[in-house]
């Protein structure tokens, strides 16, 4: 098939690449002119494992193209996926002003029957909004589907090629022909493709994402009570992690999530029930219990050190809001940093991606490190804020060496308690009690 994606983001690119992994022709289009070219050029333009691969090979042969010029995209098109930007707006609702631009000029120019697809994350009813901006100027037929995307940061690839599911809504006989046909190859082994009407798929996503937010947060209010009555998370996430109700994932505690999906979506979805009259109380809880969740960490680091960190100087590890990706979207780390800073103290960091991203957003208000030892040279105590596989298994005796006492709060959970007791370190964690060894500074 000809495809256009109209929008060159993490969706975007993703969605392209992978359908022309599968034969079809795909044309990117992108308004911003040096990612145009960067992107002509075979360079990638965001961290994924497994995309830059897919990216250079489907170039290579043909497959992939890339344009500034909307119209020469949309004309040879059968399909038109809008895979655009819809950031909250300060009442924390979608901003549409960008599919609903595009869908404006689709009208002016198609030119034949096309299927367009919203691929963004949209609120209920986006489709009808879509549908009446192009029918502003259109003189060909067409239809609008909704097609929200599933995927995670860190496994875009293998979650778009092989999918647990795929969710279309539409009303159109002749649209639901063409995505079916479209989606046969990626669901081969028998996944389904589930077929229902827009309003509902654009909710799908959106119950999705907020009740994995929800998942999150509850482990995370386990793990706070488990502190103050002296359990242990893991125990816990492991006795309910295997009743089949419930399920093992997204039951990990930690200092909160971030990135550019659930924070956004649960918002918005908030902002939609207000909207249509409805108090969504549970995602309200949701969202508050995660602002909090993120500087928990910091609230460990003060009851250790007292309210006033000036002079004292932390090395932070992991600044992505997840690891494998570069992306810092309401990232915990940000939040750390700023509360740590504001209480006197300074900060060197290492994240094996995501450093150019903070330094674009703070600036010299922390340092950065070569590596994640580096980033230890004369600090008062390691944190931990991402939980990328390098840092699962670090050289102990470095740390002891480096830091000036032996001292990690660790914001992922991500070692032993038993041996941070054994190798004497004071080590605090996320739902487990302390382990409370004597802090040896270095001479």
């Amino acid at each position: 098939m000809n495809i256009a994606v109209v929008g060159t983001g993490y969706v975007g690119l993703v969605t392209g690449t992978c359908f022309a992994e599968t034969g079809n022709n795909v044309t990117c289009v992108d308004i911003d002119e040096a990612k145009v070219k960067m992107l002509k050029e075979g360079r990638v333009p965001i961290y994924e494992p497994h995309l830059d691969v897919l990216f250079e090979r489907n170039i290579r042969q043909g497959r992939l193209h890339f344009t500034t010029n909307l119209k020469e995209a949309v004309e040879k098109a059968e399909i038109i996926f809008l895979a655009l930007p819809t950031p909250p707006g300060e009442d924390g609702s979608a901003d549409l002003k960008y599919v609903l631009g595009v869908a404006k000029e689709l009208g002016k120019i198609i030119n034949g029957y096309k299927v367009i697809v919203d691929k963004s994350t949209v609120p209920v009813g986006t489709a009808e909004k879509v549908r009446a901006a192009v029918a502003e100027h259109a003189r060909e037929p067409f239809d609008v589907a909704s097609n929200p995307e599933f995927l995670r940061e860190g496994y875009a690839v293998d979650d778009f090629l092989k999918p647990d599911r795929v969710v279309v809504g539409t009303s159109s006989a002749r649209a639901r022909k063409v995505m079916e046909d479209l989606y046969k190859p990626f669901v081969r082994q028998g996944n389904p493709i589930i077929f229902m009407d827009e309003r509902s798929a654009e909710l799908t996503k959106y119950a999705a994402n907020a009740f994995l937010a929800m998942k999150i947060t509850f482990m995370n209010e386990i793990a706070n009570f488990c502190e103050a009555v002296g359990a242990d998370v893991d125990k816990v996430r492991i006795g309910i992690g295997t009743d089949s109700r419930i399920g093992k994932r997204f039951l990990f505690p930690g200092i909160g999530y971030g990135g550019s999906c659930f924070p956004k979506d649960v918002q918005a979805l908030a902002r939609s029930g207000q909207e249509a009259g409805y108090h969504f109380r549970i995602i309200d809880s949701v969202m508050k219990v995660n602002e909090r969740q993120k500087t928990t960490l910091v609230d460990k680091v003060k009851a250790h050190y007292g309210e006033n960190l000036r002079g004292r100087h932390f090395a932070l590890w992991g600044l992505a809001f997840k690891p494998d990706t570069d992306d810092i979207r309401e990232a915990p780390a940000l939040y750390m940093i700023d509360a740590l800073t504001a209480a006197g103290a300074t900060i060197t960091a290492f994240d094996p991606e995501a450093m150019a991203n903070v330094q674009k957003v703070v600036g010299d208000k922390i340092n950065y490190a070569t590596d994640e030892y580096a980033a230890l040279d004369g600090a008062d105590a390691l944190l931990i804020a991402t939980e990328w596989a390098l840092f699962r298994n670090p050289d102990l005796a470095q740390l002891e060496t480096k830091l000036r006492s032996k001292t990690i709060f660790d914001g992922r959970n991500l070692y032993d308690l038993d041996e941070m007791k054994e190798k004497g370190f004071h080590y605090v964690s996320v739902g487990r009690q302390a382990v409370n060894a004597p802090i040896k500074a270095n001479a």
